[in-house]
């Protein structure tokens, strides 16, 4: 009987422990994922009173993001479970804004900084309601993620295919699906996180920050198309 007292009384401390866990690296990744907007802004904002990003040629810019966003990635991963984690993802953010100012340039220039506000507003109504989502949501997602990323790889092929092909038609199509696919993204690494699937946050918020990126950047090359033609 002692033996069994004991058994169920360890179990709900593993059950709580397990629980406290999850919060805890949920918490993480909500603060660290705030902390990754300053310099996210920081970079965009160097990006468009320098011009860096406009200075270089389409074909360079584009090496230029995969280099630097891969690399960055793999260090991540590398001393995600070190000190020098939360630095390296914070210059990550810091060079996604630098090279979002292109964008940001020429939505500026044709649409006004209105439509870059709302761009902002709706990304952060996506993000509300994923996570909203993901608080209720009891089933397991697990086999959303094979789906998400064969989508979000046929989605990768068709941007590189636009890059040559320049259509407008194509572009609203990629923004409509890139800012569906990410934001199920969103709910999907949320839930993961709650569910305890990641349980490193500095891991968990690159996943979420990815998808926050992708469905502002899409959001706003959708809003941006109706303001002008790129100059």
């Amino acid at each position: 009987m002692n033996q069994q007292r004991l058994q169920t009384l360890s179990g709900f401390g593993g059950s709580g422990t397990l629980a406290a866990d999850r919060n805890r690296v949920l918490r993480n990744t909500y603060w660290l994922l705030a902390l990754s907007m300053v310099p996210t802004v920081l970079g965009a904002w160097v990006g468009v009173q320098t011009g860096f990003a406009r200075a270089m040629s389409p074909g360079i810019g584009l090496i230029v993001f995969l280099a630097g966003a891969f690399g960055f990635m793999f260090a991540i991963e590398k001393f995600k479970n070190s000190a020098a984690g939360v630095p390296i993802l914070l210059g990550f953010t810091f060079f996604m804004g630098l090279m979002l100012s292109r964008l940001i340039s020429v939505v500026l220039a044709t649409s006004g900084p209105g439509v870059v506000m709302t761009a902002f507003g709706g990304t952060a109504g996506v993000f509300f309601v994923m996570a909203s989502l993901s608080s209720v949501i009891k089933r397991d997602l697990g086999n959303m993620g094979k789906f998400l990323t064969v989508g979000a790889l046929m989605l990768f092929v068709a941007m590189i295919a636009n890059f040559f092909l320049q259509s407008s038609a194509l572009m609203i199509v990629v923004a409509v699906l890139g800012m569906g696919i990410f934001s199920a993204f969103i709910l999907y690494d949320l839930k993961r996180v709650r569910d305890g699937g990641e349980t490193n946050y500095i891991t968990a918020t690159l996943g979420v920050y990815l998808s926050v990126f992708n469905v502002f950047q899409f959001m706003l090359a959708l809003l941006g198309m109706g303001g002008g033609g790129d100059d």
